[in-house]
């Protein structure tokens, strides 16, 4: 692991700090996911409170979450009793699905008050009327690459990761 000392890690965890409270997750939650992310090995929870310099308590709760959320995954390190966790494979895909399934519910509230109140000035029903057309656009079309990537990893183009975008070469 990268340690957090190291000033482009440590900047590199509060911007991220500060991107998962602008998602709904706690800064924490933020540095943890910054701190799997430059790590290359799976990591215990006493490690981690230890480089995030927060209790054993708060990493276990916002682990829990990240779990929760498929972003990681937990495992276990031979001769070594405790938890450990390191990212899934797939955890970027799973940050997209969860904000697609956030644009799908609020496009259903959407609909939800187009349809129990059906005399909406028209500038409300022009603004619903475009969350429908980019939620049309754009989440069909999220959806369907997301699709071909899991198909690509199911196939094995890239080992048991994601398919990579660079050539390979000899």
């Amino acid at each position: 692991m990268m340690p957090l000392n190291d000033r482009a890690a440590r900047g590199f965890a509060d911007r991220l700090a500060n991107h998962a409270a602008a998602d709904g997750l706690s800064p924490i939650a933020g540095r943890l996911f910054a701190t799997f992310l430059l790590s290359d090995r799976p990591q215990s929870l006493d490690a981690l409170a230890a480089a995030l310099g927060v209790s054993k308590a708060s990493v276990s709760t916002e682990a829990r979450h990240l779990f929760e959320r498929g972003i990681v995954e937990r495992v276990s390190v031979a001769g070594d009793r405790r938890d450990y966790y390191e990212l899934a494979p797939d955890f970027f895909a799973q940050v997209i699905r969860a904000r697609v399934v956030r644009w799908r519910r609020i496009q259903r509230l959407v609909a939800d008050m187009r349809e129990s109140s059906p005399a909406l000035p028209a500038a409300v029903r022009d603004r619903f009327a475009s969350i429908d057309d980019i939620h049309d656009a754009v989440v069909p079309e999220i959806e369907g690459a997301l699709d071909r990537w899991e198909r690509g990893a199911r196939a094995g183009k890239s080992g048991s990761k994601a398919p990579s975008r660079r050539r390979r070469t000899a």
